[in-house]
């Protein structure tokens, strides 16, 4: 997801806690916990202010920092430094940390661009596609919760944001459930599919391939699919040159589910057919051809 909602989250779990009986310094300790626990697995982006780091991103962004088993030791770091600070010692400033950091990693895994979750057992991208990685509706339901708390004095803050939370994970239960049914149907059809969300709820666009071919296809469960592109990918390229004059066509192959080979007399690349719009994809890593 998008730094806003991971925010968003953070700040909502944050509102969800009984937090009556708490003195201000305790409060200040866990609204920290929360806001760098809905963080701290994109801590990952230094690694792009060196050369390797640029060439690797695809890989080491959402990869190990994301990782399901780091999560506990975030949490305790998140929670040795609100001690430093703020010297409070209850265990629901670490729990807090530890829930953000895996609504971080989980809902990251839900879109298309994936997350190692389970690095550094596995370096298999997890990918559902089943948000978008900027989901409105999901800040549409914080936003009401937000107004509602503010109009409605009498009710209980605390117990408005575990609704809000009750309504966001509904509306991520229904996209899953959506995206598996569209996904499993599509399996049926082709060797390799994924899947990448649109903004509008219940919109999919379903990317399957079958040897060279790959076909692009709006999909809903209750509208079915209609295809709307197909791109041909050039499975019998040899592409040493493309990696070693762009390494980071590598690592684009490597991350993504499948590609698209592209071979003419200008251009020798591959390209994400995932993010593919208006005729191209903003994933896109080539060489051009000599003359």
């Amino acid at each position: 997801m998008d730094t806003i909602t991971h925010t968003l989250f953070g700040l909502t779990t944050y509102g969800a806690i009984n937090k009556d009986t708490m003195d201000k310094q305790t409060k200040k300790a866990l609204l920290f916990s929360a806001i760098v626990g809905s963080q701290i697995p994109d801590i990952d982006v230094v690694a792009n202010m060196t050369e390797t780091g640029r060439i690797m991103e695809q890989m080491w962004h959402r990869g190990l920092t994301h990782s399901f088993f780091l999560a506990p030791f975030w949490a305790a770091l998140i929670y040795g430094v609100a001690y430093l600070i703020w010297k409070r010692k209850d265990s629901i400033i670490f729990y807090l940390a530890l829930v953000n950091v895996f609504i971080h990693n989980s809902t990251d895994s839900l879109n298309a661009w994936g997350t190692g979750v389970f690095e550094p057992i596995s370096q298999e991208r997890v990918t559902f596609g089943v948000l978008s990685i900027v989901d409105f509706l999901i800040w549409g339901i914080i936003l009401f919760g937000f107004l509602i708390s503010r109009w409605k004095k009498h009710l209980t803050r605390y117990k408005v944001w575990r609704y809000v939370w009750i309504a966001i994970l509904l509306h991520i239960s229904v996209q899953c459930i959506q995206g598996f049914l569209i996904y499993s149907e599509a399996k049926e059809e082709y060797e390799e599919v994924a899947l990448s969300a649109s903004f509008i709820p219940g919109h999919f666009t379903v990317i399957g391939k079958n040897n060279h071919l790959v076909t692009l296809s709006n999909a809903t469960v209750w509208g079915g699919r209609h295809r709307y592109e197909t791109l041909v990918s050039n499975e019998d390229a040899d592409l040493e040159p493309l990696f070693q004059l762009n390494p980071k066509a590598e690592v684009l192959m490597e991350w993504s589910p499948f590609v698209v080979i592209v071979k003419d007399h200008e251009k020798l690349g591959v390209f994400d057919p995932r993010f593919y719009r208006n005729g191209s994809s903003f994933l896109f890593e080539y060489i051009k051809n000599e003359r």
